[in-house]
């Protein structure tokens, strides 16, 4: 298998992917042909702070698992 470097200046510095030309003309067909009026979710300052929050609790295990939240609710009906 051929080998091929890539100079990082000419990627500058960020990720390269590397995929076969049908597969991204594909991709380039099918971006042209949505619609520009798809919604993408803009998060609010407050959003942004319950985001933050919310992945600090997560990262110290504050959470609850599927089976622990379907038992909470389960117990609250």
């Amino acid at each position: 298998m051929p080998t091929l470097t890539i100079p990082k200046k000419l990627t500058k510095g960020e990720d390269l992917v590397v995929i076969p030309r049908k597969e991204y003309e594909e991709l380039l067909r099918v971006q042209q042909s949505m619609p520009e009026k798809v919604k993408t979710f803009k998060p609010t300052a407050s959003e942004k702070k319950a985001i933050a929050e919310a992945r600090k609790r997560f990262a110290k295990g504050e959470y609850l698992t599927l089976e622990e939240l379907r038992h909470e609710l389960a117990l609250n009906r």
